[in-house]
Order: structure tokens, then C-alpha cells, then sequence
């Protein structure tokens, strides 16, 4: 019989939350899913990109990666490993004042996320833009691997996720 991979089963838990926060408690609005096998390095992606009801101007993409040796370190049972998963979230937002507002939102990482991790905020506009401001790129990078233990963590990480996008939310509408 076929025994999921923590891959799977992390995929299917944060699939299974984020649906219930679209359908049943209409908190979010999923605007985008993609689940990839990379043949060429053999690798898993699953991303999953939502906005918070009240504040669409701030889109999230949730994904879980799974490399090729974390696959086979589980699949082939290698002693002293510990497979697990990637997570990364990559915010996206539109701001105006690029120093105050980049600040208030770093602010706002570390206050949510602490020291569990690292991040870039990249800017950019469009060439012959005709409207202010600036799309602020956040791209968020969890330290720890997750593993099939943190599959109660879920629920209290998706709030924090929308606690996150709230604020950030806020920021932007000054």
C-alpha cells in the first residue's frame, strides 16, 4: 500500500486549512493553486496563493518544497536524517513611502515571526507606470524544516499568517 510522504501529508493538511478558511469561515479568498513535480531535479512544490477578506491588496503565496534528498532520505529510511519541507510565503503589496513603509513592515516580520526567519523586501514598478508607488516583494523564508509534528502547528501558523497581512494590509492603505 502506497504511505504518503510528509510532503503529501503537509500538503494535504495546509490545503485542507486553507479551503476551510475560504469555504467555511470565508476568511480568505484562494485565488491560485499549483502543485509541481520538477522531473528535472526531482523535486515537489505546492503553492497555494489566498488574499484576506477586507484587505485584497495583499496577496500571499504559501509553498512547500520537498527536494529530491529529503524524498529519498524519507523513501529509502536513511538513518540519522531528518526529511521534512520548505516553507516560504512570498507577500505581495503595493506601497508609497518605500523607507517608512518597508520599516513598518519589517517591523512587523520580527514582531510576528521573531528570530524563526529570514526575509527580502524587493520594489518594483512597471516601465511607463502611470499610478504611485511601488510593488513591495516580500519573500519570507522559514529556518526550520517542517515535519509531520507540525501538523498541530497549522491552525495557530495560518492565523499568524493573517494577523501578518492584516498589518501589512494596514500599512499600505496610509
Amino acid at each position: 500500500m502506497y504511505d504518503p510522504t510528509v510532503f503529501e501529508n503537509l500538503k494535504v493538511a495546509f490545503e485542507n486549512h486553507l479551503y476551510d478558511l475560504d469555504n467555511l469561515e470565508q476568511a480568505v479568498h484562494i485565488l491560485h493553486r499549483s502543485d509541481q513535480l520538477d522531473l528535472a531535479m526531482m523535486a515537489r512544490e505546492c503553492t497555494i496563493r489566498f488574499s484576506k477578506v477586507g484587505f485584497p491588496t495583499v496577496l500571499v503565496d504559501l509553498t512547500l518544497h520537498s527536494s529530491l534528498k529529503d524524498l529519498a532520505d524519507e523513501i529509502l529510511e536513511i538513518k540519522g536524517t531528518d526529511p521534512g519541507c520548505l516553507l516560504t510565503l512570498l507577500v505581495r503589496t503595493c506601497i508609497q513611502d518605500v523607507d517608512k513603509e518597508c520599516e513598518e513592515i519589517a517591523c512587523i516580520l520580527r514582531n510576528v515571526w521573531e528570530n524563526d526567519v529570514s526575509y527580502t523586501q524587493t520594489l518594483s514598478f512597471r516601465h511607463e507606470q502611470t499610478e504611485p508607488g511601488f510593488m513591495n516583494r516580500i519573500n519570507i523564508h522559514f529556518k526550520p524544516k517542517l515535519t509531520e509534528e507540525h501538523m498541530g502547528e497549522i491552525d495557530a501558523f495560518l492565523k499568524s499568517v493573517l494577523d501578518m497581512m492584516e498589518q501589512i494590509g494596514e500599512v499600505s492603505k496610509r
